[in-house]
């Protein structure tokens, strides 16, 4: 099989194939953001006030699940104004 054989087959198949879809619909990114944003500020507040303990695992859950829905909320709104990343 020729390198121009094998470029024949990739582009058939490449035309045959059917779109890409997203698993979660576009239109839903605005309000994902929002929502995940919306909670990372809430979960911030939360973080700030809670009372120093000597056990760090409600600080330390508070902050993770704070910074993933920053980085979620970010990527939706990048991805909402078009700035895919």
């Amino acid at each position: 099989m020729s390198k121009v054989d094998s470029y024949a087959s990739v582009k058939s198949l490449h035309a045959s194939l059917p779109p890409f879809s997203p698993l979660i619909s576009v239109d839903m990114l605005p309000y994902i953001a929002l929502i995940c944003i919306s909670a990372f500020f809430v979960l911030t507040f939360t973080f700030s006030t809670l009372p120093k303990s000597r056990n760090p695992l409600p600080e330390l859950g508070t902050g993770l699940l704070a910074s993933g829905l920053a980085g979620i909320g970010i990527v939706a709104l990048f991805c909402t104004v078009g700035v895919y990343v």
